[in-house]
């Protein structure tokens, strides 16, 4: 089968749209997506200058879906002095799986000459994932722990760094599959926090001239502002995951194909399988359920994103919380590292 859009062969079709395209033309409609996406949620600022620049740390784990966005956003900001771009990569400590993928990251960093920091969570947590998973005190999934110390170090590390924005590589098919776990476990104030963390467009500044964010139409709506978090935007999140897959693959880019020995989440998995079959049976079902779950998480914002919700400092580690230990110290105090 030819190219749509040329006479070359093309490499895929994308069932959703009917399209089929060579590698130069799939690879342009990656890049394009991408780029699209970083407009529509404003996400360079109207005051970055070179003088003062922007600074986004990318969440860069040695995977497919980080290794092509940190290539996209290097390749189109590279000669753009108002962005300052920084990887972050996080080394949980799971034996054979964690050191092939930082080695991923520090080729890829090396060959497009950017920033790359790593931090460990036995160095600034005093655990490992194996051992957290040997041990396992408060019965839970391997990525509920895990989950709640990434976000606290990318966290961290991102003030740290003085950024302005945390980019992270979630695919079309993460981002879905989120979307439906909310849905279908009812939880409005979930989808009102995922609006107003990621999937939201971040505001222009211009907004003292305006409404209220509450009383614009939802496809208006620009996330409510949270100090005490650094920004975090998905870039990714329109492109379907086999097509992350695919773009790595024609750019012939370093990453690690492996997934974690410890993933193991039951109802995400659940999800995921559903997802597949709808998408297989009915192409465009990813986009729909995104498009339609957009505007519900912004008209959730609108209703519980001004409810004033007491942040503190916790007890322990004085990170951002809304109760006196964080969650991250609490489980920390289960394993014995606090």
């Amino acid at each position: 089968m030819d190219c749509d859009r040329c006479d070359q062969s093309a490499v895929m079709h994308a069932a959703y749209s009917g399209q089929h395209l060579c590698d130069t033309h799939f690879i342009q409609t990656v890049e394009k997506r991408v780029r699209r996406r970083i407009r529509e949620d404003n996400l360079v600022p109207d005051d970055a200058t070179p003088a003062d620049p922007t600074r986004w740390i990318i969440g860069l784990s040695g995977g497919k879906d980080s290794v092509v966005l940190t290539q996209i956003l290097q390749e189109t900001f590279a000669e753009d002095p108002r962005i300052e771009l920084v990887a972050l990569s996080i080394h949980e400590g799971i034996e054979g799986y964690r050191d092939r993928s930082l080695a991923a990251c520090e080729t890829l960093t090396d060959t497009l000459d950017m920033r790359h920091e790593t931090v460990s969570y036995a160095e600034e947590l005093g655990v490992e994932m194996d051992d957290v998973v040997a041990d396992d005190p408060e019965n839970m999934a391997a990525c509920a722990y895990c989950g709640v110390f990434r976000r606290d170090l990318l966290e961290t590390h991102a003030e740290r760094l003085d950024a302005d924005l945390m980019l992270t590589g979630h695919n079309l098919d993460d981002e879905a599959e989120t979307a439906l776990m909310n849905v279908l476990e009812g939880d409005t104030q979930q989808m009102a926090r995922h609006f107003d963390a990621s999937i939201g467009p971040l505001d222009d500044g211009g907004d003292e001239a305006g409404p209220p964010a509450a009383d614009r139409p939802a496809t208006e709506r620009t996330r409510h502002r949270q100090d005490h978090h650094v920004p975090r935007a998905k870039p990714l999140r329109d492109v379907p995951e086999k097509e992350v897959a695919l773009y790595a693959q024609l750019r012939d880019l370093p990453m690690h194909h492996a997934e974690c020995p410890h993933a193991d989440e039951s109802f995400r998995g659940e999800i995921q399988d559903l997802l597949l079959k709808l998408e297989e049976n009915h192409p465009g079902t990813r986009h729909s359920i995104m498009a339609g779950y957009e505007e519900l998480a912004a008209m959730a914002a609108g209703v519980y994103g001004d409810d004033d919700v007491e942040v503190d400092a916790c007890e322990r580690c004085g990170a951002p919380t809304a109760r006196g230990v964080c969650r991250k110290c609490g489980l920390l105090d289960a394993l014995g590292a606090a």
